[in-house]
């Protein structure tokens, strides 16, 4: 029951989902049509773009949409009492619509729609937990992963965050995650085998441990994997004992010719700079130029950094805890806002939620998402989004970019190609996109990051980068908002 419980998703659901679905079918009124948008209002660890990831498994989860006997059984003890022909209903439920988005390892910007939903009420209203689940952590790792890349971007990167993430599925897919950011490796032998990724491992401090020396424990792991091994040197003291052992080890391997060599050396504590000067300078005295040094404990970005600027003579990159928990941001405030409603002529009307927080007002009606490029510079200038019923960006007419918060901040600009950011992944409820490669994602990554000035790339203080609202969706919005509240205003003086 467990295993079948685990494989069936479509409970992975916040109750309040299936309540309201309930709800619109004891009113007759979960056939109507509704668009939602997902998107993030601030960007995560003070970077400049977010990295795109998770649509791979939105697909996987969407295809598997059913609700089983099991689920149907679980939903009969809930104390709402459903009406058993709701029940009825959803034996026979099927995601139906049509679903927008982003291309996995897409940059993508605060307010920027990343996924579109266009179906009947009671589908888009269930899928909206498990999507932001997702989409919310998968983009995460992925950026973080992204800001690790920025300050090691020649080095080797392997994701090392299994036995710290928050379970199993964190696991894996945070793994996929900052491989598509341009990782070259995990340890995580189940993410290899389901994605492809390469799989990277040493020893543990416990191998050395169970021998009577450290030479003892280098020499057998290396007899072992001749060519593949990292011997793990800092057990007991780096540069007296582990560093001299790995290599006596190595020397004598080499000695035996067929080209067999101790691949590099893992150092796990201490002051990994100074430690990795000294084991560099020992190694090379050797004539062991070609053994590489492998660094872990504890990395993230701002310790990478940090160990570069002193001179640190590391070649690969261990990091786990701070990459696949994201420790210095651990969630992405990704929403799922309605944005059109179906009304009673059978047209899609905007809808707008008004807050008192600024940052959570929507941007009302059914949009498209343009990236805007200047044929100059090959560079993205900013983000665009548009009525449907608009077409100046598709055909090239002049267009005018400005803050939505200070409008007088604008530019006109002429010359450019408006990239349409959201691809079509279901047509009534049918797969229309093909899922890429792994490697095919990282490719779009690769080329996505050459569309973007440095200055929005750069680890420490970004310069923002623009979206723009255009003028129509723009002066809409504002009409809806002073509108929401002469109505709010009539209501409470009657």
């Amino acid at each position: 029951m467990y295993a079948e419980q685990q494989a069936n998703l479509v409970l992975h659901t916040d109750k309040y989902q299936i309540n309201m679905m309930y709800a619109h079918w004891k009113h007759n009124t979960h056939n109507k049509k509704a668009v939602f948008e997902a998107y993030f209002r601030k960007l995560p660890f003070g970077n400049g773009y977010a990295v795109s990831a998770g649509l791979e498994r939105v697909v996987r989860y969407i295809n598997s949409l059913r609700f089983d006997e099991a689920a149907l059984d679980y939903l009969r003890e809930q104390e709402e009492n459903y009406d058993p022909a709701f029940l009825e209903e959803l034996k026979s439920f099927r995601f139906t619509g049509d679903l927008y988005a982003c291309e996995e390892g897409t940059l993508v910007f605060p307010n920027v729609p990343f996924l579109r939903v266009e179906g009947r009420i009671f589908e888009a209203q269930l899928i909206e937990t498990a999507v932001l689940n997702f989409f919310n952590f998968q983009t995460l790792i992925a950026t973080k992963a992204a800001r690790i890349k920025v300050v090691a971007p020649d080095d080797i990167l392997m994701e090392f965050g299994t036995r710290r993430a928050q379970e199993a599925d964190a696991a894996i897919w945070g793994a996929r995650a900052a491989y598509v950011s341009g990782f070259h490796a995990t340890s995580n032998m189940r993410a290899g085998q389901l994605f492809g990724i390469p799989t990277k491992g040493t020893h543990a401090h416990a191998w050395v441990q169970d021998f009577d020396s450290e030479e003892e424990a280098f020499t057998r792991f290396a007899d072992a994997l001749p060519g593949q091994s990292t011997l793990l040197v800092d057990t007991y003291d780096t540069l007296k004992s582990g560093v001299p052992n790995a290599i006596k080890v190595a020397k004598r391997l080499a000695a035996q010719g067929d080209g067999k060599t101790v691949q590099a050396i893992r150092l796990d504590s201490g002051d990994l700079a100074y430690l990795s000067i000294e084991a560099r300078k020992m190694l090379d005295a050797a004539g062991l130029t070609h053994v590489k040094i492998v660094a872990s404990n504890d990395l993230d970005e701002h310790t990478i950094l940090h160990l570069k600027a002193q001179g640190a003579r590391i070649d690969s990159w261990g990091i786990g805890t701070q990459l696949i928990t994201a420790a210095d941001h651990p969630a992405l405030g990704g929403v799922y806002k309605l944005v059109a409603k179906e009304t009673a002529d059978g047209t899609l009307a905007p809808t707008i939620k008004i807050s008192g927080n600024p940052e959570k007002i929507t941007t009302p009606g059914l949009k498209n998402v343009y990236r805007i490029i200047s044929r100059e510079t090959g560079k993205a200038v900013g983000d665009y989004l548009t009525l449907q019923s608009e077409t100046d960006a598709a055909k090239g007419e002049p267009l005018t970019l400005f803050d939505p918060v200070h409008t007088y901040l604008n530019k006109t600009i002429t010359e450019y190609d408006a990239v349409d950011l959201l691809t079509p992944i279901y047509q009534k409820g049918e797969q229309v996109y093909e899922l890429p490669t792994l490697d095919a994602i990282r490719e779009h990554h690769r080329q996505q990051i050459g569309l973007f000035w440095p200055e929005t790339l750069r680890l420490l203080n970004p310069e923002p980068y623009h979206v723009s609202l255009s003028k129509q969706t723009y002066d809409m919005k504002m009409q809806m908002i002073h509108g929401m509240k002469e109505k709010l205003n009539r209501d409470l003086n009657q």
